[in-house]
């Protein structure tokens, strides 16, 4: 019974510990990065930054200049 509890209580701990990825999605990062930059997104990823979950956004600018703009995956604001 013991080991059960210690299983549970462990497994609910790494799932606290998980990032939760559902707040801005895959599509909304893209778009923000896009009306950031007025650039062409190329890719976006998952990603940690200073211990957040963020989306890394790979665009092209007008200028053809590639740049990388990290969404927070909470706020869905640029960091």
């Amino acid at each position: 019974m013991m080991k059960w509890l210690l299983l549970c209580l462990s497994c609910l701990m790494l799932l606290a510990a998980t990032p939760a990825w559902a707040d801005v999605s895959r599509d909304d990062a893209a778009a923000a990065a896009q009306r950031q930059t007025g650039g062409r997104v190329l890719s976006v990823d998952r990603s940690e930054r200073d211990g957040r979950p963020v989306w890394r956004v790979k665009v092209v600018t007008e200028q053809g200049e590639v740049k990388v703009v990290f969404i927070d995956a909470a706020s869905g604001r640029a960091i």
